[in-house]
């Protein structure tokens, strides 16, 4: 058995399995070959659904910042076709995203090179894509994403040689720390980040709504003060991903809101907010495997 299968037998739900096989999955990311990555230089359309597209934000904003080219990210179903790029790469667990396999379908008749990162290479995707990273060791039993996603975006790190070595430890760290205080006890949360951590942000809000339907929001740091800092209130946690701007979380402590923030890299916090979904869900008698009014691939019908 390997170690994230043992860690799966042992785990009371599956997306908390899933969880805790993060650090040896994001070991293996790091090994994984990446030349069928985006070439340095070329302008890139990063294309996802969901937690994929809060990935490709992430990655798109460190890929500008390592000065390896332009990228931009898109919703699946926003992808701009008449826009010229080099290369589209789409993020994707199952495979089988409608609005995914029409984004690379288009890239496609536009005559543009597509890679494609993937779960689960059996599936619609391994046609419409040119190229196939294949991630099938970090696929998911459970609807709500977690180690595919982080396990995506250490690969898409590592291409970029922005991966941490100590990364995975500090994923194992956060698995076993505490959660911030009182967490349980709030009602509305607010994830903030900068640079790339604002696509982690973003997932971080996601994972709470889909597990627990919990009211969750998500911004840039710095805009958080420009109207949203309006429903900070004692029922209150704001989280950041990152270093907080200075001064700011003095500010929000004043509205009477918990204030969280960790000094490991913002992907290992990242688990720490994943696990606090499940425990929220769990809390609240939810099923954090199979979330209310969610599939694990969004398979449309066609007209």
């Amino acid at each position: 058995m390997t170690d994230v299968a043992a860690v799966t037998a042992v785990a009371a739900t599956a997306v908390a399995a899933e969880i805790a096989s993060q650090p040896e999955c994001w070991r293996r990311a790091m090994a994984v070959e990446t030349t069928a990555l985006p070439a340095p230089g070329e302008r890139v359309a990063v294309v996802g659904c969901g937690t994929s597209l809060y990935v490709a934000q992430a990655y798109a904003v460190l890929r500008e910042t390592a000065g390896a080219g332009e990228t931009d990210a898109f919703a699946a179903s926003e992808y701009p076709a008449d826009r010229r790029y080099d290369r589209v790469l789409a993020i994707t667990r199952s495979g089988t995203t409608t609005e995914v396999l029409a984004a690379l379908a288009r890239a496609r008749a536009a005559g543009l090179p597509t890679t494609a990162v993937t779960g689960d290479p059996a599936t619609p995707v391994a046609t419409a894509a040119d190229a196939l990273v294949d991630l099938s060791f970090a696929d998911e039993r459970s609807v709500v994403q977690t180690r595919f996603a982080t396990t995506a975006l250490v690969l898409l790190r590592t291409g970029l040689g922005l991966t941490p070595a100590d990364l995975p430890e500090q994923a194992a760290a956060a698995i076993a720390a505490e959660l911030p205080e009182d967490a349980l006890a709030a009602g509305q949360f607010t994830f903030l980040g900068a640079g790339w951590t604002v696509g982690l942000a973003n997932e971080a809000a996601l994972k709470l709504r889909e597990a627990a339907g919990a009211w969750t929001e998500s911004y840039p740091a710095m805009e958080y003060r420009h109207g949203p800092i309006s429903v900070s209130g004692p029922d209150s946690l704001v989280w950041f991903l990152g270093d907080p701007p200075a001064g700011l979380p003095d500010r929000i402590a004043a509205t009477g809101a918990r204030v969280a923030s960790g000094r490991r890299d913002p992907l290992a916090e990242l688990v720490r907010a994943q696990r606090l979904a499940v425990a929220l869900a769990e809390a609240r008698g939810h099923d954090p495997d199979h979330p209310r009014n969610l599939t694990r691939s969004i398979v449309l019908d066609t007209p």
